[in-house]
């Protein structure tokens, strides 16, 4: 079992920024990847960000937050990561939600989601 608990969501103006966090804990041992995904009223749940544990890539941004945000750990062994987010817009309203990949794991494990809300 893998808990995934978020933090940092909350309410902001156009322009300001947020900085989420997200900490797992239990069987993470073999982490492979961690990301933030979104999901908008009546949309669909999107990739923000992913930043994997091993191997040479860097971290994988959306086009539309590229520039704006950035996803980063901790250190290797602490499986926590975080998403600093600038210059929000209101587009980027929706709840935010942490997922781990586990190497040869096909299910990811979700955190509960936490609500950014931009207002214009």
């Amino acid at each position: 079992q893998v808990q995934l608990v978020e933090s940092g969501g909350g309410s902001v103006q156009a322009g300001g920024s947020l900085r989420l966090s997200c900490a797992a804990s239990g069987r993470t041992v073999g982490t492979y990847a961690m990301g933030w995904f979104r999901q908008a009223p009546g949309k669909e749940r999107e990739l923000v960000a992913l930043i994997r544990w091993s191997g040479g890539e860097g971290p994988l941004y959306a086009d539309s937050v590229k520039g704006r945000f950035t996803i980063s750990r901790a250190n290797a062994a602490a499986k926590t990561v975080y998403l600093q987010m600038n210059n929000l817009r209101p587009e980027d309203t929706a709840v935010y939600y942490c997922r781990l990949n586990l190497v040869g794991s096909t299910a990811p494990w979700w955190g509960q989601g936490t609500q950014v809300t931009v207002s214009s």
